[in-house]
């Protein structure tokens, strides 16, 4: 076993799953999070296609199932609630519009705590202050005062890396805003809502409400244009003021689920936007998820590219003994047009809700078979059945 050690920044998807395949390596790993605990909730996520395959790999199959959101399907509706298309989750073999593996992000990071945690360290409520590199190793300095050296570090935390901004630049040189703002939380389902989303759509803006697992609650989500959003991450108050700025006047259940707005205890709002980067990787450093690719809520893809590419990151570090830079590279090639695929299909999801310029004639995005599953299965998974594995050893 290799006793590397590696300190992971980030406790939501990306980060758990490279830590656990970074310890079935023989890697030693440590995990900060800046945030108390694990954070329970927040959106649905997928996983299709190669992801799937993934997940099985972990051996996690059966912790991941159990905890979905059981989704049948998807209604989309018109203002009087009339059904004017669905969606079956077993469409196109479990990867479609409603993906067969649905999970909220918080269930789906609680797994991957409760896989892990007995094997790799977690920090929560901390964070990397300060990081020097050298041609050895990385010393980190840590927001409450601890000082250590590792062999790697790799960021995982998120659209708004604080690792990125320290090590590759600010957040505006990596940042591409797509043109529309996401937000979701939690409602009493008084709805009767019955494992069927429910999708209403208007020009720019969309409503709409899905199932989860505890039947007595439902996930409100809404979506608008907003071009030249500025949004203070901070400042809660303000993004719900901005949403029912934004929400004025919506037809459907709009208004009443906008009454749930002051007292849920899960609101989150944020840019729709992409992280695109010449290289994920300087040094000792290296990012991944969406600290290094996202490809926006509206890809559906960001948990699939978070978990293949946890699975190609520790595989290619341990097929190069640890040596930072063959295995960056391989790793970088191996996930790059799997990416660029995926980021394809976010931004023509984008376009598809922008307002239409009246002087322009309308277009529906090109939604190429080729480039959709070039999204969901366009990439090849190494068994990497020559390298080290604690669970099979």
């Amino acid at each position: 076993m290799s006793g590397t050690r590696v300190l992971v920044a980030g406790a939501s998807i990306a980060g758990p799953a490279l830590a656990h395949w970074l310890h079935r390596r023989g890697a030693e790993v440590t995990v900060v999070e800046r945030a108390p605990g694990l954070r329970p909730g927040g959106q649905a996520v997928d996983a299709r296609g190669v992801a799937r395959e993934v997940i099985r790999r972990m051996g996690l199959d059966e912790a991941v199932r159990a905890a979905i959101t059981d989704t049948a399907g998807a209604h989309t509706v018109d203002a009087e609630g009339t059904v004017l298309e669905s969606f079956r989750a077993e469409d196109d073999g479990g990867d479609g519009y409603i993906s067969e593996i649905e999970i909220l992000r918080g269930d789906f990071a609680r797994v991957l705590w409760e896989d892990t945690r007995d094997g790799v360290e977690y920090l929560f409520g901390d964070r990397i202050a300060e990081l020097t590199q050298d041609a050895d190793g990385v010393d980190v300095v840590f927001e409450g005062g601890d000082r250590r050296r590792f062999d790697l570090v790799i960021g995982a935390d998120g659209l708004h890396s604080s690792l990125r901004a320290m090590v590759f630049g600010p957040h505006e040189q990596f940042v591409r805003h797509l043109g529309h703002a996401l937000a979701f939380y939690t409602v009493p389902n008084e709805f009767d809502l019955d494992r069927w989303l429910l999708d209403y759509h208007e020009v720019g803006r969309t409503a709409g409400l899905r199932p989860i697992q505890d039947a007595t609650r439902a996930m409100a989500l809404f979506s608008f244009a907003a071009p030249e959003l500025d949004i203070d991450h901070r400042d809660i108050d303000a993004q719900k003021q901005l949403l029912r700025e934004h929400m004025t006047g919506m037809g459907w259940l709009t208004s009443l689920i906008l009454t749930h707005l002051d007292d849920t205890p899960d609101f989150y709002l944020d840019q729709v936007a992409q992280v695109i980067m010449d290289r994920w990787s300087t040094g000792r450093v290296a990012l991944i998820g969406d600290a290094a690719f996202s490809s926006s809520p509206l890809s559906g893809q960001g948990t699939g590219l978070a978990l293949v590419g946890a699975y190609l990151l520790a595989g290619e570090l341990a097929a190069a003994d640890w040596n930072p830079e063959p295995a960056f590279t391989a790793y970088e090639k191996r996930m790059r047009s799997f990416v660029e695929a995926n980021q394809e299909i976010g931004r023509l999801n984008a376009h598809s809700r922008d307002i239409p310029d009246p002087d322009v004639e309308p277009s529906e995005p090109e939604w190429d078979l080729d480039l959709i599953n070039r999204a969901i299965n366009g990439i090849d998974l190494p068994d990497y059945a020559d390298l080290p594995d604690s669970r099979i050893s």
